[in-house]
């Protein structure tokens, strides 16, 4: 089953990526920071991608911000299938994800045309830089994807949060969109990604939190994603 995923998403990566390739110059121009085109491409390669495998399903869809409103959307992270999942949310938010996965031939390139950030976890630099680019990314309406453990969970257990995240919300005063990720780890569990198992992964979209305290942020997401869990 898993085979059959990694061959059917990269299949159809080929011809979207070919699309994009046409798109970027233009959108990169007219809408430089969503990228809502390219980002609708992702969602389509994400959707029928993930649709004869598992399925996925947003409770409290009513809960998300406009397409066009700065968020932070924090979530769980265990699984190689969290991305594919929140695609569904159908928001163009930018994600934080280390260089490597930038030079992956087409899935990485479209990330960079995209607009994602790249980030080199272990540089103290990249790692102020990637802050900085998701605050300038939220002056301009564009709403940013955070995974606040850091890396994914082995276990599926959630680990404590880390405070970047929030304290990018508190200082645009953004709102925190937390997103809890529930049955991604039972459907392909970290560290297994060759096992993938037929069921149902659900996202629940919490009620934005507004604060200009980052811990106050940061626990209360904690607490409301956990919950779920």
């Amino acid at each position: 089953r898993a085979m059959s995923f990694y061959l059917v998403s990269f299949t159809l990566a080929l011809p979207l990526f070919a699309a994009m390739m046409v798109m970027f110059p233009f959108t990169y121009v007219s809408d430089k920071y969503r990228r809502y085109a390219l980002s609708f491409v992702n969602d389509v390669w994400a959707t029928i991608s993930t649709l004869p495998f598992v399925k996925v399903r947003v409770v409290g869809r009513e809960h998300l911000p406009a397409v066009d409103a700065p968020a932070v959307y924090v979530a769980n992270h265990a699984s190689y299938m969290d991305i594919y999942s929140l695609f569904h949310l159908r928001r163009p938010f930018k994600f934080i994800s280390k260089v490597s996965n930038f030079i992956i031939p087409i899935i990485g390139w479209s990330m960079y045309m995209t607009g994602h950030i790249a980030l080199k976890r272990t540089d103290r630099k990249s790692q102020m830089k990637t802050l900085k680019d998701c605050r300038e990314l939220l002056q301009n309406d564009c709403p940013v994807l955070f995974f606040p453990e850091g890396t994914r969970s082995k276990d599926g257990v959630m680990a404590d949060f880390k405070k970047g995240a929030f304290s990018v919300a508190a200082k645009e005063r953004a709102p925190v969109v937390p997103v809890t990720i529930v049955g991604a780890s039972q459907r392909m569990r970290s560290g297994r990604e060759w096992a993938m198992s037929a069921g149902e992964i659900v996202l629940v979209v919490h009620p934005p939190i507004a604060s200009d305290d980052a811990q106050e942020l940061c626990d209360e997401s904690y607490k409301v994603i956990k919950e779920s869990l």
